[in-house]
């Protein structure tokens, strides 16, 4: 469409005019729009202008006497380049005809992105035995971690070293934490019950109810630095064992700490319903042995949360490579786990506060038993002693 216009400028343009009455600039303007397709009032401005442009020459020439002539050249011009395939000026143009540059590199992104997916189903995993009934597919340490272990599946000889792309391979990794969290890279929706059943069969203290979290990581070789974040997605130049281990570590414990976060927030919800209808009766119900299982309940999350989980220890990869460690930063800080740890020790100090105040409650009440107690026994024993006199002064009389 462009060229058969370019080619009726040209015309007019090779026949010399002393004044000329229009100026090519505008026109050019018009016939290289920004957008892919013309809308009905631009083609309906263009039309106009080509056609008033071509009239005011024909005037002009008309007035210098050889209008006439110039006219007829011009026409037969036009003629002569109209059988050349050429689009309606109203005829929309679709975007595969006109290109779209952006489309490319969507493409691309799609095409480059590596599904993640992380579990929580139960609060221990014997990593060892799962080690051993999986020898082929285990991946050895590169680092002193031991509360984790790396499993790959499907083709075991295609090596994922630098620069490899993961992303349009059938390989796919599953990354298992002792402390009962699985981050399955490159695992397609349907085959994930599979992989999970495999650890299932050494997991303890099965939960009710599985928790899941997705991400998204993309491969851009061309990408300008290393990495690049965004909605629910990194973009990296590529993924390989040790990126699969730093961002498997910080998506385990994402999905772990909340479920302790929701755990601690059962117990506050408790406590909060204690302390209503407190308010509102006076008494306190509630009997030791319910109180010792609370305390017993935030001691033990938040000891998971610090020593199983490993919130605060950096992973040894991030150590010793400022790439990874520029990673395991930015996903702690988009997971908002330091933020979500002081939620939850802000809770868990709200409970030991109530815990400590009930306790007391119930030391009180042991203590006033005893006392009453001691007051019961003391006038038994005042009964006894006076019983004694009264029997004493009746065999004597």
């Amino acid at each position: 469409m462009w060229r058969t216009v370019d080619v009726h400028l040209r015309a007019l343009r090779i026949f010399p005019s002393p004044q000329p009455s229009f100026s090519i600039r505008p026109v050019r303007t018009i016939l290289s729009p920004k957008a892919h397709t013309l809308s009905a009032p631009q083609t309906q401005t263009l039309r106009t202008i080509v056609t008033t442009s071509v009239l005011s020459i024909f005037k002009g020439r008309e007035t210098r006497g050889s209008g006439s002539n110039f006219g007829l050249i011009v026409v037969r011009c036009v003629s002569s380049v109209s059988p050349v395939p050429t689009f309606e000026w109203n005829e929309p143009v679709s975007c595969s005809e006109v290109g779209n540059g952006d489309s490319g590199s969507v493409e691309e992104d799609t095409k480059s992105a590596i599904p993640v997916r992380a579990y929580f189903f139960s609060t221990s995993v014997d990593l060892r035995s799962l080690v051993e009934q999986n020898k082929p597919n285990f991946i050895p340490p590169a680092s002193r971690m031991t509360n984790y272990v790396l499993l790959k599946f499907g083709n075991l000889s295609e090596t994922n070293g630098l620069g490899n792309s993961l992303s349009g391979s059938n390989c796919c990794y599953m990354v298992v934490f002792q402390y009962g969290s699985i981050v399955l890279f490159n695992v397609r929706e349907h085959d994930v019950d599979g992989y999970l059943k495999i650890v299932e069969k050494h997991a303890s203290g099965l939960l009710p109810e599985m928790k899941k979290d997705e991400y998204e990581v993309r491969e851009k070789p061309a990408l300008n630095t290393w990495m690049e974040g965004g909605l629910d997605y990194i973009m990296l130049q590529y993924l390989n064992i040790d990126g699969i281990r730093t961002i498997g570590s910080v998506l385990g414990q994402s999905i772990a700490l909340d479920y302790y976060v929701r755990q601690v927030d059962g117990m506050v919800a408790e406590f909060t319903d204690i302390n209503r209808e407190m308010e509102t009766t006076g008494k306190f119900k509630m009997q030791r042995k319910k109180l010792f299982q609370l305390v017993g309940k935030a001691n033990s999350n938040l000891g998971d949360v610090i020593l199983k989980l490993g919130l605060f220890e950096r992973s040894d990869i991030a150590w010793k490579d400022a790439k990874y460690a520029q990673i395991w930063e930015y996903l702690r800080d988009e997971f908002e786990l330091t933020q979500r740890f002081a939620s939850l020790d802000f809770k868990l100090k709200f409970v030991e506060h109530n815990i400590r105040f009930l306790q007391e409650i119930l030391q009180n009440r042991k203590s006033d038993f005893l006392e009453w107690l001691i007051i019961a026994l003391i006038g038994a024993e005042i009964l006894l002693s006076v019983y004694d006199i009264v029997h004493r002064s009746a065999i004597n009389l």
